[in-house]
Parts: structure tokens; C-alpha cells; sequence
């Protein structure tokens, strides 16, 4: 069993708006995992029914194997690290004290953090670049920043499987980058499985090992990046004009968006 996350015939609605519809396909244990999509496609329900935070109406999902309906909340969060899309930055924490929440599903009914916690968060800290900043609170840092901390309060979890819905959003291009080398480095150098959702087709085509495609609930392709970012697929699924080649640093694909006023142009107006 290869899987770190298996899912079959799953189905998910709110009252009467089919949010995902009957999915099937698997993860495999290590992956630098990335779904894209339409807004409105799905991908953050399909993240929150993987971390547990919604319950599976149609289908399953399985986690290293097992249904995720039988972990507890404890120990599905030491398999699974979730670091949602918008993040509460307003807690009154530092972020030495943020980043040590991650070890609550080991601590008991007391939370008292044991020395092991410590080091554990010491080491998330060094692992982010954040160990000069542990004593500044949320508020003080900048958005790249605030996102490190959170990532790495999820890498205090200790979890196999890491899921992040769109952790780049709304940062700059340095951070951006920063955010998914640090990805790359959780996988390469502790082996988890990283599962994200990405807006940016482009950073999906230079970090990803496979790439889902969502539309309107579905599957529109699922595979390698050339698999599935090309001119056919991209373009039916989002509906756009849009180029696609192969980026100048070579083995994936770069997309470019085209303009109204070139198409304009093109038509000869």
C-alpha cells in the first residue's frame, strides 16, 4: 500500500449544489501533489474532506489506508496538517507560542508542552527560517512571513501528509517562490506527501509531480504536468485564450495568458 491518500466515488453537495461529483484517484505516499481549477471547480471542499473538517456524504476517502471517518480528531491530526486558505492572524500569539500549537494532538488534557515540543518546535522554526522571529508576534511580520509560521506549526504536527489550500494566494513573487521551494524541501528531505491547491497553473507546472484538474466537481484530466497543462485541456476547462510552450528552464510547460486587446487585433479589429 503506496497510497497516502485514496479516494473512490466521492460525491459531496451543499443543499442542493453538487460541489464535487463522484471522484476517484489516489496519491501516492511522497508526491508533490497540485489541484487546479475554476473557481467554483471544488478544490477546497475536496481539501476539507481530506483533512476531516467536512465528513464524506457519497464515497470515501482513506488516509495511509484507513477511512477517515475512523481516526479520532488526534490522531488524524498526526497524520494529516492542514493550513487553510485564510489564515487568523489576529491570534495574540508569538510565534514561538504559534508554532508549538501544532504539537497539541500529542500533549494531554492539560496541554502542557513537554521538552520534547519544544525542540520539536525549535526545529520547525530553523526548518522555516523563523527561529530570529520566534519572539515577534503574528501581527509584526509581513504576509510570507505569517504563512512560514503556520507551515511550520503544521510541521510540528509531525504528519505524513500535508495539505495546503492555496498558501501562495496572496503573496509576492519572492514568496511565493520561497513558499514552494520550502514545499519541495518537506518532501525531498522528511518525505511528506504534499497535497496543495494552486490558482497558479504555472507554479503547478514547475513543483508538481501530478497535477488534478477540476471542473464544475470533476475530473477534467489528472497526470503528469505536460499531461494535463496543455492548450486543449486549459482552455476548455477555463475558458480562456491562452499559450502554451515549453518553459525556458526546460522539461515543463509554460502557459501565458493572452489579452483582449491581442485577440482584438488577431480579428482585425
Amino acid at each position: 500500500m503506496n497510497s497516502a491518500v485514496k479516494i473512490a466515488d466521492l460525491s459531496h453537495s451543499f443543499g442542493k449544489h453538487h460541489v464535487l461529483r463522484q471522484l476517484a484517484f489516489s496519491i501516492e505516499k511522497g508526491e508533490f501533489f497540485i489541484v487546479i481549477g475554476p473557481n467554483g471547480s471544488g478544490k477546497t471542499t475536496l481539501m476539507k474532506l481530506m483533512a476531516g473538517i467536512l465528513k464524506p456524504q457519497t464515497g470515501h476517502v482513506k488516509i495511509l489506508g484507513i477511512p477517515n471517518r475512523e481516526y479520532t480528531p488526534k490522531t488524524l491530526a498526526r497524520a494529516v496538517a492542514f493550513v487553510p486558505q485564510r489564515l487568523p492572524v489576529d491570534l495574540p500569539f508569538t510565534v514561538g507560542e504559534a508554532v508549538l500549537l501544532g504539537r497539541a494532538p500529542y500533549q494531554g488534557a492539560l496541554g502542557i508542552e513537554r521538552e520534547r515540543d519544544l525542540e520539536i518546535a525549535r526545529q520547525a522554526m530553523a526548518f522555516t527560517g523563523l527561529s530570529h522571529l520566534s519572539g515577534a508576534t503574528l501581527a509584526q511580520l509581513s504576509g510570507g512571513e505569517q504563512q512560514r509560521v503556520f507551515i511550520a506549526r503544521a510541521i510540528c504536527q509531525e504528519p505524513d501528509i500535508m495539505l495546503l489550500d492555496e498558501p501562495t494566494a496572496a503573496l509576492d513573487l519572492a514568496h511565493q517562490i520561497k513558499v514552494m521551494d520550502l514545499m519541495e524541501k518537506l518532501k525531498v528531505e522528511k518525505g511528506i506527501t504534499v497535497i496543495m491547491v494552486s490558482h497558479d497553473v504555472n507554479l503547478a507546472a514547475m513543483y508538481s509531480d501530478r497535477v488534478l484538474l477540476l471542473k464544475d466537481g470533476e475530473i477534467a484530466c489528472i497526470g503528469l504536468p505536460p499531461e494535463v497543462l496543455s492548450f486543449e485541456k486549459l482552455e476548455q476547462t477555463y475558458g480562456c485564450k491562452l499559450l502554451v510552450d515549453e518553459s525556458p528552464l526546460g522539461g515543463f510547460p509554460r502557459v501565458t495568458l493572452v489579452p483582449g486587446r491581442y485577440m482584438d487585433s488577431e480579428n482585425g479589429s
